[in-house]
């Protein structure tokens, strides 16, 4: 009786205010996420400022009790639940009970979920349920009841199609449903593959709902029902002051200790997304000194903690693909039921059986993203060294000391057993970039994980309750107000070796309850206790390592460099506009330095970036790039098959096109395919070699100098020799990257010579990369390719393109493979000079390229002022091309190796290969074994020579790409070999 009596005190107090005109809720905290009114004509004064501030402390007082604020009259009447104060997601909306029809049946309160009070009428006998739906600037989700955060249901809101075939425009997102019944009141959102059927109590409601949704679809900057420049789901980030930030990695030593390092930090939820996990991977080496760094070690740790992790993995065709994602979703679900795990797609159910997801994504707690090349998997592993061998194991336990150009292990089971003989057999290294993502570009790729999630999941698992529906976060906006819940400030200070201090963050966390949410803490704006937002970064602390230890600085990967950060002019438009949940005070960490004796290297860290604004330092040529503030945007390619989309999107193919066009002075790729079509070429549909023939083509007409330098594997990555008859594959996926680079009218050198001759080499030029060493002390010298698997793209050092996406249709068009991307624009520039005149290279670009190519030609640090200009002749030619020919003809000399530009026949091939077989013994797929001696004449005499002199003189891995290999020879599947019949789509 009490309560309700105080319920209803509270109601008619609230009525009073919002009689008086003076809208109570004006200055009510972003915290709770309610709507913020201003007044259009300024102050009214219908209300003395002291009768306001009684009434405000009145009401304060009432929603201190905890029985009030979870009544559910309150709730109902303030159209607030448990999401409405949850930051994360974005500031409320609109919220109410309504009916749903498409939801299996909620058992409990069965008669509280009729659709009306009548007892007579039949009207409830048609499955229409009561739920509370909370609608969000991303999404729309249907709640059991307001105190429930666990949603039934969700519309995440994607791109609408542009028309809807009728001639009359857009699609909206929501539109009104008239029936034939006056006393019933319908309305349909409609979002990607999904339409849903809603139903109110009054054709006002209907249309509240309707233009509260299509608003909120379109609602900025987000506007997520519209597409963003390239067709893309996502919006440019970082045009602003607002925390978008990005680093890269080169290889995968560098990424998954980074990768590691943000695990063990995670408090909340991890996301990842594979086309092959292991979890017997570990992420640091030697892996006898680490082995708490194994994956599903770390994962039990996090998970143990109250942690949630979904992992979303590709369901392979088992004929086709040896990944065994069934082990490895048998073996995750074992770990811990904090662990949940969807393979996707149902190949017999949803018809797909060409296409893969190919992407590659870790997301811990929203702050942080990984993207990029690397799997979680065997094989990826490498550093900058590039090792063929590792005999007694240390660095690549069991199944991960990898070459699939030699063997497929056929089962995984066994993981830490070798595959391969380590006397015999070199393993073959791996070249990959990633990258890793703060701030809002994270929460965009964390919003496509959810998207896909749960499309899977009601595909897969719409019954199974221990597989939950997610939320995407929002990009959070803070008027006026900063309050931090008292749970998550003492969980950043724990001790993280304490596994009971550590609490979920979220807002879904069962130890948070509505006590901590301060409803109605009014305060002005302008007035004197008025709090001052200051610019933060987001993520993880920049200016100390992630476990607060400062002995770990030197090796912190995130440890490489922070923006100066100014603050927001006060009049811009979007003012205010910064991350809440995740975010730093700077000030606080400023002051936390110089407690621990930190400010010296602060200021001298403060002084190398002052000369860096001249030249890159040379910290910046390693593994590990600088954290830089960027603008960037996320790419991508899906459809309905992959992510349940109403139309494909080929954002990550119209970047590619639409950067090449605009590129000024070079373009460098590094692609694990390269497979493209020019206008006219009926088989290939991506255009992306058509944008390069073109740029090529402007730039000899205006007689300036352009540069395109492509990298890709010496051979493709598959199991068997060129001539092995199970190698059909291998030999179909060269018919079609020899048919873009160099043979018949469909390939670009073939018309490039067609109209300027020779000099196309100026232009455009075509490399692998190759390395040799020991397979163990004393044991046979070996070479290998360097498996080229990045994805990546540099633009006149200002610009990059990170992802998964291959260059072929099945990365680039949408409608097969699933891809994600990062696009990075440098906002922080350094001087430089491009063509031999003064250029602002951006600091993310460029500092990558100088890695790449240092690695790649066997630059020193204090050599890298050598390639400071990429396109001019000392540089282009002098360096980079003479590095290729030299490195190209030593490894010929000395191992012969496959391929080459001597060998134009499968004959000739057969030859070659029985040849050097006989001489060294060893029967490796690629060659690739040295000689114990070189035979050499001299003086009319034969001797032999050690082969390792003669690779001293090779620099780097760079080496140039046989454009003559088989060249006489159509490599296309024969109708005796099963990829014959296979549609020829699957090898493009």
């Amino acid at each position: 009786m009490m309560k309700s009596q105080m319920t209803r005190l509270f109601l008619y107090a609230v009525m009073e205010v919002l009689e008086t005109g003076d809208f109570l809720f004006r200055d009510v905290p972003s915290s709770a996420a309610l709507p913020i009114i201003r007044p259009a004509l300024g102050r009214q004064h219908s209300m003395s400022d002291r009768a306001k501030g009684a009434m405000q402390g009145y009401l304060n007082h009432f929603l201190s009790n905890i029985d009030i604020v979870n009544s559910q009259e309150v709730c109902k009447f303030l159209e607030v639940s448990k999401l409405s104060f949850a930051p994360e997601y974005g500031p409320k909306l609109k919220e109410d009970y309504i009916m749903v029809k498409h939801l299996p049946k909620i058992l409990d309160n069965a008669e509280d979920r009729r659709c009306c009070s009548c007892q007579w009428l039949c009207c409830c006998r048609d499955n229409w349920q009561k739920v509370w739906a909370v609608l969000k600037p991303g999404f729309l989700a249907f709640l059991k009841d307001p105190f429930d955060p666990k949603p039934l249901d969700i519309v995440v809101f994607d791109v609408l199609p542009a028309s809807d075939g009728n001639g009359e425009g857009r699609v909206s997102l929501a539109k009104e449903v008239h029936d034939h019944n006056p006393l019933r009141h319908y309305f349909r959102v409609t979002c990607g593959t999904r339409s849903i059927k809603l139903r109110t109590k009054s054709n006002a409601k209907v249309k509240d709902w309707v233009v509260a949704i299509n608003d909120a679809g379109l609602r900025p900057p987000e506007g997520w029902c519209h597409p963003h420049r390239f067709g893309s789901f996502a919006p440019p980030r970082g045009l602003i002051e607002d925390g978008s930030q990005a680093q890269w990695f080169v290889d995968g030593s560098a990424a998954f200790e980074a990768i590691g390092l943000a695990i063990e930090e995670a408090k909340s939820e991890i996301f990842i997304c594979g086309w092959w996990l292991c979890p017997e991977l570990y992420l640091r080496r030697p892996f006898h000194a680490h082995a708490s760094s194994r994956l599903d070690s770390l994962l039990e740790s996090k998970a143990k903690q109250g942690v949630q992790v979904y992992i979303l993995l590709y369901k392979e065709v088992a004929l086709a693909l040896k990944i065994n994602s069934v082990y490895s979703k048998r073996k995750l679900l074992g770990i811990h039921e904090n662990i949940r795990v969807l393979r996707y797609p149902d190949h017999f159910s949803s018809g797909v059986y060409l296409w893969s997801h190919h992407e590659k994504i870790v997301i811990v707690d929203h702050q942080i993203c990984f993207l990029g090349g690397l799997d979680l998997c065997f094989g990826r592993y490498d550093s900058g060294e590039h090792k063929v061998g590792d005999h007694p194991s240390q660095i690549w336990p069991g199944k991960d000391y990898y070459n699939p150009r030699e063997s497929e292990p056929n089962s995984w089971e066994d993981t830490m057993k070798d595959e391969l003989d380590r006397l015999k057999y070199p393993r073959m290294p791996w070249h990959d970039v990633h990258c890793a993502l703060w701030g809002p570009p994270c929460r965009d790729v964390a919003r496509h994980f959810v998207q896909r999630w749960n499309y899977a999941k009601r595909n897969k698992a719409p019954n199974e309750q221990a597989i939950p529906l997610l939320l995407p976060q929002h990009h959070m906006v803070i008027p006026h107000y900063m309050g931090k819940n008292k749970e998550i400030e003492s969980g950043e200070n724990s001790d993280y070796g304490n596994h009971k201090d550590v609490r979920r963050n979220d807002s879904f966390s069962s130890l948070s309850s509505f006590q901590d949410v301060p409803l109605l803490i009014p305060q002005e704006a302008d007035g004197p206790d008025a709090v001052k937002i200051e610019p933060k970064l987001n993520g993880f602390n920049p200016l100390h390592d992630l476990h607060g230890q400062t002995s770990r600085l030197s090796r912190n990967p995130f440890f490489f460099g922070k923006s100066k950060i100014e603050p927001l002019i006060p009049d811009m438009p979007m003012r205010g506009f910064v991350d809440d949940h995740d975010t730093l005070d700077l000030q606080s960490e400023m002051s936390h330095m110089k407690q621990t004796g930190l400010e010296v290297s602060e200021k001298e860290w403060w002084e190398i970036q002052e000369r860096g604004d001249q030249v890159v330092s040379a910290d910046e040529i390693g593994q590990v790039g600088p954290r830089v503030s960027c603008c960037c945007q996320i790419i991508r390619s899906v459809s309905q098959w992959s992510a349940g989309t109403s139309q494909n999107e080929e954002s990550i193919h119209s970047a590619y096109c639409s950067l090449i066009d605009r590129a000024e002075h070079y373009v460098y790729i590094e692609n694990q395919f390269f497979i493209s079509g020019l206008s006219g070429d009926e088989i290939i549909q991506n255009r992306v070699l058509e944008a390069i023939y073109r740029r090529i083509m402007r730039a000899h007409n205006e007689k300036k100098c352009f540069r395109v330098i492509i990298v890709i594997p010496l051979l493709p990555g598959f199991q068997g020799g060129v001539d092995d008859s199970g190698a059909a594959s291998v030999r179909a996926i060269m018919h079609w990257q020899y048919r873009t680079i160099c043979r018949g009218h469909n390939s670009i050198l073939h018309n490039l010579y067609n109209l300027i001759g020779p000099k196309m080499h100026d232009f455009i030029s075509f490399y692998g990369l190759r390395t040799y060493g020991r397979l163990y002390d004393g044991g046979p010298v070996a070479s290998s390719q360097v498996y080229v698997h990045s994805k990546i793209m540099i633009i006149d050092d200002r610009t990059t393109l990170i992802g998964s996406a291959n260059i072929n249709d099945r990365s680039l068009l949408g409608s097969r493979d699933s891809e994600i991307g990062l696009l990075i624009e440098d906002r922080e520039f350094v001087h430089s000079s491009i063509g031999g005149k003064s250029w602002k290279a951006g600091k993310f670009a460029m500092s990558l390229r100088l890695s790449l190519w240092s690695e790649h030609i066997g630059l020193h640090a204090g050599e890298v002022n050598q390639i400071r200009d990429p396109v001019i002749d000392s540089t282009y030619k002098d360096i980079w091309m003479a590095t290729a020919k030299t490195n190209t003809t030593i490894y010929q000399d000395v191992f012969s190796c496959i391929p080459n530009d001597l060998i134009h026949t499968r004959v000739s091939l057969r030859q070659c290969m029985s040849f050097w077989r006989e001489k060294t013994g060893h029967t490796t797929t690629d060659l690739g074994i040295a000689p114990n001696k070189l035979e050499s004449y001299k003086d009319g005499d034969i001797t032999g020579t050690d082969p390792m002199e003669r690779l001293k003189s090779v620099k780097g891995h760079l080496v140039s790409f046989p454009l003559d290999f088989m060249c006489k020879e159509d490599l296309r599947p024969v109708f005796n070999e099963s990829e014959y019949y296979a549609s020829p789509q699957v090898f493009h």
